[in-house]
């Protein structure tokens, strides 16, 4: 099989099920050419240093050294005719299935943007919120081993219906230099005029810091190998990020009421990006046997089907479990990029469900419809870290500000208060600011 299963019936000791799960949190599902023995936080740390540093010179020596690209200066910004030709020269029938993905995701982000709340009032005091765009953001969109064009319209149009001002797109070049035809055609249809020939590290770096032809911006989104996600880390504080975005993955929750060749079939597509985890949490050895076995009859049907094989074996499981309350309870642990839901009252086992980037409900909603087409970005915390981050939205480009507004005898009335606090601190000033305000009234 290429698959484990585990059966366990105390699912959070059990050190197999735990394994899994550590592997995942942990970094350690990552491709053994990816990181090639490499140290990746020093690796980063000193790339994120030399662009700084150096600027445009070590961007055009890390392009050619790590990604084949003889640049020059003038050579890493996209000249715009380059990107009107892509759009020109893509197919109106793919131009017009990007055009139905981006109302989806438009309509969607719209519907979830956040909108100030009326004030509150207490008497002269007017207490508010108001959210207002970042002025500029930089969305990187994968190249190399994991090119996907989709992730323009996943990061640039909830960018673009937050309404910020500029956005900046950067992607890995091919060997030869050249920008990725699909890439460019997206960020024309989206009106995106502003697309870098940079990947890696060494983006973040020149998005983060700017150069002398890059400016830097206030907030770095969208997916990327270790590399990338571990430059994002290093600049968070510097900039905004989205999420730590890793090797994707997918939890299932199912009882015996699901069909096992669908589930084999969703596991199977999770495990495709290579490196890629897919694991199925269920209360019926049954459907964990019939699973397993439908996992091996679609193998060999598919291309790459040795990367598969590899990916259920080192980072995917069938855990069988007592009941579907332990089913939540692992995927709660978990924390998973991806959560499908597959059982006999799935409104039910969602409500049980703290922690998932992305949840899709019920037998006819596989992952594969969030990558593409629904609505909701794809763009989504990956290792457990969904405990605490959400998937990219129109609201990670906004930021909220309080506004406070007293009138004098309001300020009358809480002064005192205010006062005496900061007055218990040892802040004087603190105390002196509203004092005097105060006493000129008297």
């Amino acid at each position: 099989m290429s698959v484990r299963i585990i059966h366990t019936s105390r699912p959070a000791t059990d050190p197999a099920v735990l394994a899994v799960r550590d592997c995942l949190r942990a970094g350690g599902m990552t491709a053994a050419d990816e990181q090639a023995g490499l140290d990746v936080r020093k690796t980063v740390a000193d790339i994120l240093a030399n662009v700084e540093a150096r600027g445009n010179a070590a961007l055009i020596d890390y392009e050619a050294e790590l990604d084949g690209a003889h640049l020059t200066d003038a050579a890493l910004r996209v000249g715009a005719d380059e990107i009107a030709a892509a759009h020109a020269a893509a197919e109106p029938e793919f131009l017009a299935l990007v055009r139905r993905v981006i109302a989806n995701i438009r309509q969607y982000q719209q519907s979830i943007m956040h909108q100030a709340p009326p004030p509150v009032r207490r008497g002269g005091r007017t207490l508010a919120v108001r959210y207002t765009p970042v002025d500029r953001a930089a969305v990187y969109v994968p190249g190399g081993r994991a090119m996907y064009p989709s992730t323009v319209l996943m990061t640039g149009v909830p960018a673009q219906v937050a309404g910020g001002g500029e956005i900046a797109m950067t992607s890995p070049p091919t060997t030869g230099g050249d920008a990725n035809p699909m890439v460019l055609a997206l960020a024309g249809e989206l009106g995106v005029g502003e697309v870098y020939r940079l990947g890696g590290a060494q983006a973040v770096a020149a998005m983060a810091y700017g150069t002398s032809t890059i400016r830097p911006v206030d907030k770095i989104v969208g997916p990327g190998n270790a590399f990338v996600a571990e430059a994002k880390r290093q600049v968070m504080g510097r900039v905004g990020i989205d999420c730590i975005a890793g090797p994707s993955e997918v939890l299932i929750v199912a009882d015996g009421t699901a069909e096992p060749e669908w589930v084999a079939a969703d596991m199977l597509a999770q495990a495709e990006h290579d490196p890629g985890s897919a694991v199925l949490v269920t209360d019926s050895p049954e459907l964990a046997g019939a699973v397993a076995a439908a996992i091996e009859r679609q193998l060999p049907t598919l291309e790459r089907a040795e990367a598969l094989r590899s990916a259920l074996d080192r980072y995917s499981a069938i855990i069988v479990v007592p009941d579907i309350d332990s089913a939540c309870a692992v995927a709660n642990d978990f924390a998973t990029e991806h959560l499908q839901i597959i059982t006999a009252d799935d409104q039910a086992a969602l409500g049980k469900i703290r922690h998932g980037g992305a949840i899709f409900l019920g037998p006819h909603t596989p992952v594969p419809l969030g990558d593409y087409y629904a609505g909701p970005s794809h763009v989504l915390p990956t290792g457990g870290t969904a405990r605490f981050f959400g998937p990219l939205s129109a609201n990670d480009f906004l930021k909220a500000s309080s506004v406070t507004s007293y009138d004098f005898a309001s300020l009358a009335a809480d002064g005192s208060d205010v006062t005496d606090f900061a007055s218990r601190e040892g802040l004087t000033a603190h105390a002196n600011a509203v004092r005097i305000r105060m006493d000129k009234r008297r």
